[in-house]
């Protein structure tokens, strides 16, 4: 928890996040998908809670992120909101619901703030996708980009491997980001790219850039919440830090209790009415 009391219980809002990059202060977001999780999540203190399309895959069991759908994204993110007081609430559009179709764009980003209360929306892309977020943003909406790793690209890429390290892709990554600013993004996410060309970004704009594998030279960081805490223990990347064992402790409470009502032990007379 910050340790300036009055300052970590006001509300975080698109003004804020550029204020702290501003003084340098990092910015601290991590993804939810659900009202108990956004609880403790907001009341540790995060800077911005994304409810992620990494749902399809924590959530729904998916190898990616391309099957959830805009109503599933709806129904996550209102539940997130709902568990949320101070952090800036920000929700993925799912594949399809932007690209090639800036009407169709502008139309989701409308449901989503409308029917979850969500205070942003979260992007994948850049001057393919530039008239979808112009528009966006023609209503008010605010918009976080996400360049680099793009996971809704997947089967474009074929890979998850860290991109932009050839020279051209490096340097349309950098014009994309500009681009990205220049139209009125109010932060930037780069997954999974060079540290250096991170820093690179992160010091030419003055809106925020957060990374996921982008090293630490950028504003601030993402994980998804199930990563860092240990319950998803089947993906391990390099950028990761696990700061708990959330599985271990679970399996165990549920083995627990598996062998308290076999043994007649569970509920005892002082757990009866």
């Amino acid at each position: 928890m910050s340790t300036n009391t009055s300052d970590n219980l006001r509300k975080v809002t698109t003004r804020r996040l550029i204020e702290m990059k501003e003084r340098g202060e990092k910015i601290a977001m991590l993804t939810s998908y659900d009202y108990s999780m956004a609880r403790l999540v907001d009341q540790a203190g995060i800077d911005v809670i994304l409810v992620g399309d990494s749902a399809s895959n924590v959530m729904a069991g998916n190898i990616t992120t391309l099957p959830i759908t805009l109503d599933q994204m709806i129904y996550h993110a209102k539940s997130v909101v709902k568990g949320t007081q101070r952090a800036l609430v920000v929700c993925d559009m799912p594949f399809g619901s932007y690209q090639g179709n800036s009407k169709e764009a502008l139309a989701s980003a409308i449901r989503i703030m409308k029917e979850s209360h969500a205070e942003a929306v979260k992007i994948e892309g850049g001057a393919e996708i530039r008239e979808s977020i112009e528009r966006i943003l023609c209503a008010g909406i605010p918009v976080m980009g996400h360049l680099g790793l793009t996971p809704q690209s997947i089967n474009k890429f074929g890979t998850y491997a860290v991109r932009a390290r050839s020279e051209q892709e490096a340097e349309k990554l950098v014009a994309d980001a500009h681009l990205l600013e220049e139209i009125g993004c109010f932060a930037l996410v780069l997954e999974k790219i060079p540290a250096e060309l991170a820093t690179r970004v992160a010091s030419e704009l003055t809106i925020p850039v957060i990374g996921i594998g982008a090293g630490g030279g950028v504003d601030g960081q993402v994980l998804v919440a199930h990563d860092m805490l240990g319950i998803n223990n089947g993906f391990s990347p390099k950028f990761l830090r696990r700061y708990a064992d959330l599985s271990s402790i679970i399996n165990n409470a549920l083995g627990r209790y598996i062998d308290d009502v076999k043994t007649g032990d569970f509920p005892n007379a002082s757990e009866q009415y």
